[in-house]
């Protein structure tokens, strides 16, 4: 008798299961409001809000993923699952410098407990909070001090993975702590990166401001752009340098490319393949290069002896000669960290405006670089 009840209790369930499946209808909670928050630029992540909460989808947490993570944020919290998280957020442990510019932009830095290697931190703003021990230094960002994070307990911990392996963000999650990965640095597209101030704008609540950050900066770059288009004439343009005997560019179809098209600029590898980096020899460099007009970021070196003691050849470019090589490595915050590494991701407008002073001078006659400076 138990096992007929049993079966038929299955088959009910069953028959209810397969009902709900072919039923279009949606239930209230999972109708969308009209308010939809839409993502212009960025591929990494989306927001879709219902009646009754909001899902932050993380599209591409690390390099080739196959795989998306969705978070359910809602005002009252009444699971202890990971992927719903309460908000607004109060407090927040973020890994990556990229990630600070934008908690100051939304007015939250103070929100911010930990962050590891804080010495790289280039922000006044945010070095203030670590000097008066309100942001606790969590160690490396590839060995977190997970004891010391624990004792934090912030509300989540936005983090950045090259794959999906990543044990000590297993260990964050074992302790009811929500790990989101921040995929920005995978962005193609300099105004795609900075959209991802929306990513922590949901969780602060505070989407209208993130919204209106964003587009006074998508404003500011095509602003920036339109007038790099009226230039006369197109300066050619070198970029990269040695690193162990192998010379890092980059690729014709990456942000860095972007930034040199947008800036109306002959970039010479604009026709490689690759959204990354080149890897070259320095013979097929300076084949290609050595009569280039403007060279910019030539690797961490920081000024022209700095470049000719670490190789001669280096001399012999006629950047080099003519005194027209510019770097963003002598730009820096009080404990050594490079603004330009901190800020640019969610500032390309700001970047795109040096290149232009760079390249055309004459358009920008009143800017005063943000990044850049010429090497002397």
């Amino acid at each position: 008798m138990k096992f007929i009840v049993t079966q038929i209790l299955a088959l009910l369930f069953l028959t209810l299961l397969f009902s709900c499946k072919n039923n279009p209808e949606k239930l209230p909670s999972e109708v969308k409001n009209s308010s939809e928050n839409r993502i212009k630029y960025a591929k990494g992540f989306d927001i879709q809000h219902f009646k009754d909460y909001t899902k932050l989808i993380i599209k591409v947490p690390y390099p080739n993923s196959k795989e998306t993570f969705e978070f359910i944020l809602t005002h009252s919290k009444t699971t202890t699952d990971l992927n719903t998280i309460q908000t607004p957020i109060k407090s927040i442990v973020v890994t990556s410098t990229t990630h600070i510019p934008m908690l100051e932009l939304l007015n939250v830095e103070a929100n911010l407990v930990g962050f590891p290697n804080t010495n790289f931190v280039s922000s006044e703003k945010t070095s203030n909070l670590i000097s008066n021990g309100l942001v606790k230094d969590l160690g490396n960002e590839e060995n977190i001090n997970t004891e010391l994070l624990l004792d934090l307990k912030p509300d989540v911990v936005v983090g950045f993975s090259l794959n999906s392996n990543n044990k000590m963000f297993e260990v964050i999650e074992k302790f009811g702590i929500p790990v989101l990965l921040n995929g920005d640095w995978l962005e193609e597209t300099p105004l795609g990166r900075a959209e991802w101030i929306k990513f922590f704008g949901v969780l602060f609540e505070k989407e209208k401001l993130a919204d209106s950050i964003f587009n006074n900066i998508e404003k500011d770059y095509l602003e920036a752009k339109n007038i790099a288009s009226k230039a006369d004439k197109k300066p050619t343009i070198l970029s990269g340098g040695l690193f162990k005997d192998i010379w890092n560019l980059p690729a014709g179809e990456s942000f860095a490319a972007v930034f040199f098209k947008d800036a109306n600029t002959n970039y010479l590898w604009k026709n490689s393949k690759g959204k990354g980096s080149l890897s070259l020899n320095i013979e097929n460099v300076f084949l290609k290069g050595k009569d280039a007009e403007i060279w910019v970021s030539p690797s961490f070196h920081t000024s022209l002896s700095n470049l000719k003691e670490a190789n001669a050849v280096y001399s012999e470019f006629k950047a080099f000669q003519s005194n027209a090589v510019y770097s963003y490595m002598n730009t820096k915050g009080e404990t050594g960290g490079v603004i330009y590494f901190e800020l640019s991701p969610t500032r390309p407008d700001l970047v795109l405006k040096d290149i232009i002073k760079i390249a055309h001078p004459e358009l920008l006659p009143d800017y005063n670089f943000t990044f850049f400076e010429k090497f002397n």
